[in-house]
Order: C-alpha cells, then structure tokens, then sequence
C-alpha cells in the first residue's frame, strides 16, 4: 500500500490542476469571441442608407371558400369582452397595388395578429410583408407593433427585413379602406417608410 501523499503535495497537485484548466480556459476564450466588431463593407453595405416610400393595400379576408386569415386561437370561454380579448389570427393575405383583390400582386402579409386589448380593438400585429414584384422580389420587411383598428390611422413599426431590406427600420401607416362588419372582410392602405440600404 502506498503512502498517502502529505498536505503539501495534495495542495500542490491542486493547484496545478487548477492552472492547467485555467489556462485551457484563457485559450478557449481567445479563440471563440461573443462579439466581433465588423466594417460594413464586410457585409456589402458599401452603399449608402436610403428612405424608401411604399405604397399598398392589404387584404384581410376572413369569410368565404378561400379566406387568407384564420382564427387559430379562440378567446376562452370565460371571456364576455366586447374585443375578443385572447383570439389570435394567422394570415396570409394578399398586398395589392390598388384597393381591388384582382389588381396587381405585390406581396403577402404573412404572420399574426392578436386581440391584446380588454377595452378596444388594439391587435398586436407581428407580420412580415413578403414582397413578390419588381426589385423587390423575394425582400421582406417585418412589423411589429399596435394596431388599434377602430383609429382612423395607425402606425405600426418597422423592425427589420431581409433582403434588399436587410438593416431596415422605419414605420407603416395603415388606414381601413374598406371593412365588412358582417363577416369581418376589411382593405387596409399602407403607407410605409423604410431606411435601408
């Protein structure tokens, strides 16, 4: 049976355990970094930043054979609000140049939006304009904000995109075009203000 190590060389060993996995530590942190701080040109923003106006209707069709918006979550049964405070909606709806469904398809508004308010009509929209015309064909801008409907307009936040939309920020002015209390069938102008490169 061998001798049990002494004190000292217990807390010898111990200390060199310690730095050899300090210093494994210190190496590992040098070699993968949190955050590294880049030049723009590095991601082909050699450009400078523009304000670009665009301009369409949204339609927002929740009756008939073919809706593009559907309630996916329903308000509980416990709910007596005026609001359908909790529904949520899933869309896909189409973006047109003019106010008519069968004018030009710009894009789709594909996302969310959910009753957030107990008193009005305030949805939380998180969308993406999915645009499918011109050069913008195949970007995207995201919102996400408040849409009190019943306003006569709105403005709701651009957060970002993808794209020729990469690094967007700006805001969309919605105004209610057309809405059938009836079914709940509405055509939403948009006006929308976007920096992006």
């Amino acid at each position: 049976m061998a001798p049990a190590p002494s004190a000292g060389a217990a807390a010898a060993t111990i200390f060199l355990c310690f730095l050899l996995t300090s210093g494994s530590a210190l190496v590992a942190a040098e070699r993968h970094h949190f955050s590294t701080v880049l030049s723009p040109a590095n991601l082909g923003l050699r450009r400078r930043e523009k304000l670009s106006h665009l301009h369409f209707y949204f339609h927002d069709i929740l009756a008939g054979r073919n809706p593009t918006a559907v309630r996916v979550v329903e308000p509980p049964p416990s709910n007596a609000s005026r609001t359908l405070f909790g529904a949520v909606v899933m869309t896909d709806d189409p973006l047109t140049e003019r106010p008519e469904i069968g004018s030009k398809l710009l894009g789709r508004a594909q996302g969310m939006y959910a009753s957030a308010s107990q008193t009005e009509f305030g949805f939380l929209m998180v969308m993406n304009f999915a645009f499918v015309e011109g050069k913008y064909n195949g970007s995207y801008l995201s919102i996400l904000g408040r849409n009190t409907v019943m306003s006569a307009v709105r403005e709701m936040p651009v957060v970002g995109g993808g794209g020729l939309f990469r690094f967007a920020r700006g805001y969309a002015q919605a105004r209610t075009h057309t809405v059938d209390f009836a079914t709940g069938d509405a055509v939403v102008e948009y006006n929308v203000y976007v920096f992006h490169y």
